[in-house]
């Protein structure tokens, strides 16, 4: 055992660091092994891959190796909400405990940080929706002639999806860089400078993704050079650097050009006059566009979007408009720093634009017959909002990309996640990551599973694709609802399966909170303080959501979460590998599918006292070989097919024949046979 991996160890144990220094601190062995890993890696110099099962205290287990090493670190996790619970909670609490004077900084996006140039011009705007956004704007202007870092995190009255944000922050587009009027007051140079100056570095993946992305393009980096990189949540790398190493345009970029072009023409003499139409035909142009590909699916390629003759005109009066702007904005570009950026954000977005549609010439011949992608390289493809749109170019395999920068770096790299393995393996995970030899660990959760949790596989349900598998689902799952007095969350493949249920259940004496009524956050608040909920949820509450307690007794998960077949990416990366000689199914849809349970079912043990119950609803899981290697990657719950084992397990006296109100049983027997 190496020297750091012998003094992770005893900080971690019983009469150890740890325990000596913090309140309810629990030794526990599978911490132990995994910090011994991550302390060997560190080391070395080498790469880890490990899966830390629930319960594991994997964050501790890679910050007391990494801070007892001295190694300059860089820490990127999944969400810009677990960024600040270990840089805000987890890093003081070790690095108090350890006795170690490491310097640490955090460090986000840019958008997440006030730009005072962006917040000057917006001033100066009277245009807003509501009084409410008015009163909300001065709440800003007021904030940011105090705050010290400029951390929108700080302003707790702005939702995530505020129109405002975009009004008073930057992006790498519409930045002005070093020719800003307030660059030596800038949050985001600040930020950066402390990142610089630290030890220990938090960022999230976004922008550590953000930074390969463009040392790739040869524009120098955001984040410091390290000697070891933690990337945690690592099962999330390879799809978010899929985007990040691809280029996109979209409507609401291309409308705030617009809008900034006009704030920008204020200041400048004539220059009203002289963008108002050109600005207001660009606007016009993609509201055109919006409403031509309104009869296209909700996502798909761009071959198919332009075999619509509307798209294609759409397209060809976008880009005319771009070019009437582009002349007009080109000479008033040295009239001030921000016309002249403008005058480079359109020229850039109009490349991506003629990039898109593979076309190299100002006017394509929208006439011709589209050309697609060539094969195995991107998928170009297009995505709809409910008031704009997205295009989008996307390389399928990022492996390269991340094993080039990764090798570069000459650093020690530790990739950990819960959910890694799929059955006993890494393969998938360390192809999509581009590792080729990779230390491994799986570490199973430490819970007492069969003791603390239960498996309940219902019997009878009709296919999953069947009419009426959503209503029987429910008329299934309702005995185990009664037996834990709600305290559920019930997690669907589809929204509209979602809405379906939430309908069912309005009548249920249990307070029901639906995904799409309330702001995430505010309804996890909810269910927690409500004490006997039952939450209804799609993918996006399989991973990040933790409620410890009684609060959350049961996880009910409707159908195997197989990808969407309308993912053109996804469907490009299946189509290569059937062309390589692969099985699609085994080699890509079956370890995502994998993965993305263990996710769900995650949420359901998060400490040594919780208890619950697993209700798997897809009879695949039985009824198809493959089912086998899905029962496998969870951890070893006793499993049981009998509704009165779930009733015993919540101490109700077992019913034979417990079962959902009338209504919802004559729908199931219907759909049953």
């Amino acid at each position: 055992m190496s020297r750091l991996a012998y003094a992770s160890r005893q900080a971690l144990s019983e009469g150890g660091a740890l325990a000596d220094q913090l309140d309810a601190f629990v030794p526990r062995a599978a911490q132990q092994h995994l910090a011994e890993a991550v302390a060997d890696c560190l080391e070395s110099r080498e790469v880890l891959l490990a899966e830390a099962g629930t319960g594991t205290g994997k964050t501790f287990a890679y910050l007391v190796p990494a801070l007892l090493s001295g190694l300059k670190t860089i820490i990127s996790t999944g969400t810009r909400a677990l960024q600040d619970q270990l840089y805000h909670r987890d890093l003081p609490r070790v690095r108090k405990a350890l006795g170690v004077g490491h310097s640490s900084a955090l460090l986000k996006g840019r958008a997440n940080y006030l730009c005072r140039y962006r917040l000057e011009q917006a001033r100066g705007e009277p245009q807003f929706t509501t009084r409410e956004q008015a009163g909300q704007f001065q709440r800003i202007v007021a904030w940011g002639g105090r705050t010290q870092y400029g951390d929108m995190a700080e302003l707790s009255f702005l939702q995530e999806d505020s129109p405002l944000l975009p009004r008073v922050t930057s992006t790498v587009d519409n930045c002005l860089g070093n020719e800003c009027p307030f660059w030596a007051e800038c949050f985001v140079v600040q930020a950066r400078q402390r990142a610089q100056a630290a030890d220990v570095v938090v960022v999230n993946h976004h922008l550590l993704l953000a930074d390969l992305a463009l040392k790739q393009e040869g524009f120098g980096e955001i984040l410091p050079g390290a000697q070891a990189f933690v990337i945690d949540e690592a099962h999330q790398l390879p799809e978010l650097a899929a985007n990040f190493f691809g280029e996109g345009f979209g409507m609401r970029p291309l409308q705030e050009l617009a809008r900034d072009v006009m704030e920008e023409a204020r200041h400048i003499a004539g220059g009203q006059a002289t963008l108002q139409g050109p600005a207001s035909e660009l606007e016009q142009a993609l509201r055109d566009l919006r409403a031509a590909m309104e009869g296209l699916p909700a996502r798909g390629t761009q071959d198919r979007a332009l075999a619509q003759a509307p798209v294609r005109h759409g397209f060809e009066t976008l880009i005319a408009a771009m070019a009437g702007l582009a002349e007009p904005l080109a000479s008033l570009a040295d009239a001030s720093v921000g016309m002249d950026a403008c005058a480079a954000r359109l020229t850039e977005f109009s490349a991506r634009l003629l990039r898109w549609l593979g076309e190299d010439q100002p006017l394509p011949d929208f006439d011709a017959e589209p050309t697609p992608a060539p094969p195995d390289t991107d998928v170009v493809w297009y995505e709809l909002t409910p008031r704009g749109f997205r295009c989008q170019r996307t390389p399928m395999d990022v492996s390269g990309p991340l094993r080039e920068h990764r090798q570069k770096s000459q650093a020690a790299w530790v990739f950990t996640s819960a959910t890694l393995a799929v059955g006993q393996g890494f393969d998938h995970i360390a192809q999509r990551l581009g590792l080729d030899d990779p230390q491994i660990l799986l570490q199973p959760s430490p819970f007492d599973w069969p003791r603390q949790a239960l498996c309940y596989l219902p019997t009878g349900l009709p296919d999953p694709n069947a009419r009426g598998f959503g209503t029987a689902l429910i008329a299934a799952i309702y005995p185990v609802l009664q037996a834990s007095q709600g305290r559920a969350f019930l997690l669907f493949a589809s929204h509209r399966a979602l809405r379906e249920a939430a309908e069912t259940l309005r009548d249920a004496p249990w307070p029901l909170f639906v995904q799409g009524e309330a702001p995430r956050a505010t309804l996890l608040q909810r269910f927690r303080e409500s004490g006997n909920g039952v939450l209804l949820g799609s993918a996006s509450f399989r991973e990040g959501v933790d409620v410890a307690g009684d609060a959350l007794s049961v996880v009910v998960i409707d159908k195997l979460p197989f990808a969407a077949p309308d993912d053109p990416v996804f469907e490009a990366r299946l189509e290569a590998i059937r062309r390589s000689g692969g099985n699609p199914f085994r080699d890509e849809q079956l370890p995502q599918a994998v993965i993305a349970l263990k996710q769900g079912v995650g949420r359901l043990i998060r400490s040594e006292t919780d208890r619950g119950v697993l209700v798997l609803c897809d009879p695949r899981l039985t009824g198809k070989s493959y089912g086998r290697l899905f029962l496998d990657s969870l951890p070893p719950f006793a499993r049981t097919r009998q509704v009165q084992d779930v009733q015993r397990f919540f101490g109700v006296e077992p019913q034979a024949d417990a079962v959902a109100p009338d209504p919802l049983l004559d729908a199931y027997e219907t759909a049953r046979f």
